[in-house]
């Protein structure tokens, strides 16, 4: 496991970090007039990442099972060729790259119609109440609705999968990816109990900034996260080549 891997998958979370469920919707909670305690919007961001987590692990260990069961080579071909699943899976690692850096060029907040999505999340946040069964059902629903806000982590699964890791590295990365993906908010969270209503105005003022500009950043955020899985797909990519050479 390389330095360079943890550091892409440690910017890989913080983008996951600003979608709509991890960043928005806890803005919009911390700053609801009914005061919903710390441990309630602690269950909703642990929910919503341990669905990210569940979904990552089936995935991850399922490529990892199949890679595993992938017929073993012997003499000189074990030597020379890489696992044709992991040269495919490096394949799938750079067309998701691909994909999410061309899908950010649709994104723009000066598009009519641009902030609706963020104003239903937003109508959705203030309509819940403050119950744990129905934060984690918003968490849930959230996590399910914005898929294109997951694409970032399914490239970040692509990639721990292509690093033929071990299971045990695999089962230490997943949960540390999903801990940072929820990090900002629960750092909001810490100062909203610090500082109480002297953060107010500051969570408003993001709160503004990022609903207007929602489309644009998401689309920002699609493409840097492009660009690293992209990246890191050609260098893999590139050593397989050489290695059939």
């Amino acid at each position: 496991m390389s330095i360079e891997l943890i550091v892409v998958l440690a910017g890989l979370a913080l983008i996951d970090s600003t979608s709509i469920g991890t960043l928005l919707i806890p803005i919009w909670l911390l700053l609801d007039h009914r005061q919903i305690d710390s441990s309630r919007l602690l269950v909703y961001l642990f929910t919503i990442a341990g669905f990210y987590l569940i979904v990552g692990l089936t995935l991850a260990l399922g490529a990892d099972w199949l890679l595993a069961a992938e017929p073993s080579q012997t003499g000189a071909d074990a030597q020379s060729q890489p696992g044709i699943l992991n040269a495919a899976l490096s394949g799938l690692q750079l067309l998701v790259g691909a994909g999410l850096f061309w899908i950010s060029f649709r994104f723009d907040s000066s598009k009519p119609g641009a902030s609706e999505r963020v104003e239903r999340w937003k109508q959705r946040t203030h309509q819940a109440s403050t119950s744990t069964r129905v934060l984690m059902s918003l968490a849930l629903l959230a996590a399910l609705a914005e898929v294109a806000t997951m694409l970032p982590y399914l490239g970040a699964i692509a990639m721990m999968t292509a690093a033929d890791l071990s299971r045990f590295q695999l089962l230490i990365l997943m949960p540390v990816y999903c801990l940072i993906m929820i990090l900002p908010a629960i750092v909001l969270l810490l100062l909203r109990q610090a500082l109480h209503d002297q953060i107010q105005s500051t969570l408003i003022k993001v709160d503004q900034w990022i609903s207007r500009n929602a489309e644009t950043a998401l689309g920002w955020t699609l493409g840097i996260a492009g660009f690293l899985i992209a990246q890191d797909a050609i260098g893999r990519l590139y050593t397989i080549y050489t290695q059939l050479s």
